[in-house]
């Protein structure tokens, strides 16, 4: 377990030396890994920004994700979870069209509109506070590769163990601190947990 965002961060960055000179980018999934990225990125003397994916939530269980989109028109969509709840094409274009809109606003919120930072080429190193699904992250390694990314590393400091099998698949290496037997949730994974606000990304963005 982890007491703050920071501490994990600080604990994820340490793990992340061997990547020092590869001149890696570090991509933070806002809002919750933006902390842990602003570590990372000063340990590793690396550019940070913020890879904007939504989750999908199913409609009756917001919290529960049946896939996630990416800026860039990643879509990955978790079928057995839609299949499992009798979802219809028609509401999951609706989950896909809400996500994109946020994504529009949060691209204008934290980087006033601006292009993500171009990772073409690059070590891109994808900083979360924790796996619960994956899709969310899954969605993000595919916006990477999309954008030429040469290698794509995911860096957590916590997961479920599905999760990390399902990244490991995915990405060219997984680095996740700690695995444990009962995962619950990412909250359940820290002592402290507040919720990350728009300002507090904008201001580490800054930092």
């Amino acid at each position: 377990m982890f007491s703050t965002r920071q501490q994990a961060g600080v604990d994820l960055a340490r793990a992340l030396t061997k990547f020092t000179d590869s001149t890696p980018v570090v991509l933070a999934l806002p809002r919750g890994g933006v902390p842990l990225g602003l570590q990372v990125a000063k340990a590793l003397d690396a550019p940070l920004d913020v890879l904007i994916v939504r989750k999908l939530g199913a409609p009756h269980n917001p919290e529960f994700a049946i896939g996630a989109v990416g800026e860039g028109g990643a879509v990955v969509l978790d079928h057995p979870s839609i299949d499992a709840l009798d979802l219809s094409e028609v509401i999951v274009d609706r989950l896909i069209s809400e996500a994109r809109s946020e994504i529009d606003r949060r691209v204008d919120t934290y980087r006033h509109g601006n292009e993500l930072i171009d990772v073409a080429d690059r070590v891109v190193i994808i900083v979360d506070d924790g796996l619960a699904t994956g899709a969310t992250a899954e969605a993000a390694v595919a916006v990477a590769r999309h954008l030429g990314a040469a290698r794509v590393v995911l860096a957590v400091p916590t997961g479920s163990h599905q999760a990390v099998e399902r990244l490991t698949a995915v990405c060219d290496e997984v680095i996740c601190l700690e695995i444990p037997e009962w995962f619950g949730s990412v909250g359940s994974q820290y002592e402290v947990f507040p919720q990350v606000s728009d300002d507090e990304v904008t201001a580490l963005l800054r930092e």
